[in-house]
């Protein structure tokens, strides 16, 4: 009787969740359909008729696609590193240490949550031309330029600060009893301790960085320094809106990060109950 209960439950879930993925099914069939086939046809089909991987083989050969995939994971892995180092090292402070102003300070760091990237486009834009890093200056500039606005994010300080309050103050007292400083016990005790926040940070990071749109299609003026969403976006202009060749091109733009949540999700429940207790 227990089991039946949850029944209903369990069709609402799973509907929610085909409602949830339907666009990537709808972007994968598109991708997968030949030149002979109607993909606005209505009713709509799912499962392609003509099923072809030339749309595949014809976005990679016309467009640079490993040039812009480098692109990306140099910006994505950059801006993942230095958040997963700056958001720790702002956090640990936050919670282990007494200072005056610390809830102030804290409050206003969170508060930042709820100012949208797009209010501050403008001057953050003005900064990082007065500091000449943009790609006109070269390709590291740019990378700079890409990674720098969103290196460290309210977000990841409040995560790690709940992570770092969750560890028992035992710890840190016995690793300096054993003759650790400050930055020992942060970095071989306490560290190595939230690594499942750690791994949630680093995915949702990951994710935000990789599908940076706005901000790469205003910094960077070079095609060449183009990332995978700026590229994709460029083929609707190339082949006057070739919808197959741009499903394609999504869709190998959504792969690595499918695989970097599968690498990650075995600390992803872990580390979200981590951060979400403990205030």
């Amino acid at each position: 009787m227990k089991n039946l209960k949850n029944i209903p439950t369990h069709i609402i879930l799973i509907l929610v969740s085909l409602l949830s993925i339907f666009p990537f099914i709808w972007l994968l069939s598109t991708s997968l359909k030949g030149a002979g086939e109607n993909i606005f046809a209505y009713p709509p089909t799912v499962i392609p008729h003509d099923f072809t991987w030339d749309n595949y083989v014809g976005v990679w050969k016309r467009v640079d696609l490993m040039r812009y995939f480098i692109n990306s994971v140099i910006v994505a892995g950059g801006t993942v590193l230095l958040n997963l180092i700056l958001s720790s090292l702002a956090a640990y402070p936050l919670a282990r240490m007494e200072f005056k102003g610390k809830r102030i300070t804290f409050f206003t760091i969170l508060a930042t949550i709820m100012v949208p990237f797009q209010a501050i486009m403008l001057p953050v834009y003005l900064i990082t031309l007065k500091l000449h890093l943009t790609d006109a200056y070269g390709d590291v500039c740019g990378f700079i330029g890409l990674i720098m606005p969103f290196a460290v994010s309210a977000f990841g300080i409040f995560l790690m600060r709940q992570a770092f309050l969750t560890i028992p103050r035992e710890m840190e007292e016995a690793a300096i009893v054993d003759g650790c400083n400050v930055f020992q016990v942060f970095w071989k005790v306490l560290l190595p301790m939230v690594k499942p926040s750690l791994a949630v940070l680093a995915i949702f990071t990951f994710i935000g960085s990789w599908g940076e749109f706005l901000w790469p299609s205003i910094v960077l003026t070079k095609e060449a320094m183009y990332t995978l969403p700026v590229g994709v976006n460029n083929l609707q202009g190339m082949f006057s809106s070739n919808w197959r060749y741009i499903a394609a091109g999504s869709v190998i733009s959504t792969i690595p990060i499918i695989i970097f949540f599968l690498a990650m999700q075995k600390y992803f429940i872990s580390g979200e109950n981590e951060g979400a207790v403990k205030g």
